[in-house]
């Protein structure tokens, strides 16, 4: 549920880092602004401290933050966050359900691909579940992440070690492959 959220933002951010080229171009002569945008000449918007939050009818639905975002357009549009982001889902009583983060992550638009990588970290702040691991794929077409990565899956009563992980998009099933170990974690009084 979280990356199908993630998966919004990204689209909506592409839309903004388009209109924010738009938006500067609006002070110049037609001519400069057909220049401005002619592929030849530039291949994407850069954006820095990134902050946005979407919102739908007065509720907050999403926060994305990141130091560098790069929107590329061409025969596929690709949204690039090459310094890492870092996301957060709200529930509908406006309080974070789930937290994304990775220190590199590109979108895809053409494959519907999602992949993050280095130092991943996906949190279910309700379940109180966290996934780690270093690279993760979210194609968007079979609803289906995965990775080819070591994964721990850690809970409040067990941590879990796998050589790689599919699941669908919303975790509830997944399949850990070559699983390592499962440790109990039992309360302390």
């Amino acid at each position: 549920m979280a990356l199908k959220k993630l998966f919004k933002i990204f689209i909506e951010i592409n839309i903004i880092a388009n209109m924010v080229m738009v938006l500067f171009s609006c002070e110049n002569s037609l001519d400069k602004v057909k220049e401005f945008i002619d592929t030849d000449t530039i291949n994407g918007v850069l954006a820095y401290n990134v902050n946005f939050t979407r919102s739908d009818s007065g509720f907050v639905q999403a926060k994305l933050m990141a130091p560098v975002m790069h929107n590329i357009e061409g025969d596929s549009s690709i949204l690039e966050f090459p310094k890492g982001f870092e996301a957060y889902i709200f529930n509908r009583n406006n309080k974070p359900s789930s937290k994304i983060r990775g220190d590199y992550g590109i979108r895809y638009d053409k494959d519907e691909l999602i992949f993050i990588k280095d130092s991943v970290v996906v949190e279910d702040l309700e379940t109180k579940e966290t996934l780690l691991t270093e690279t993760l794929y979210w194609n968007q077409k079979t609803k289906k992440i995965y990775t080819r990565n070591f994964v721990k899956i850690t809970s409040p009563d067990k941590i879990i070690y796998g050589d790689s992980l599919n699941a669908n998009e919303d975790f509830s099933q997944r399949v850990i492959h070559g699983m390592r170990a499962t440790l109990e974690i039992e309360d302390e009084e």
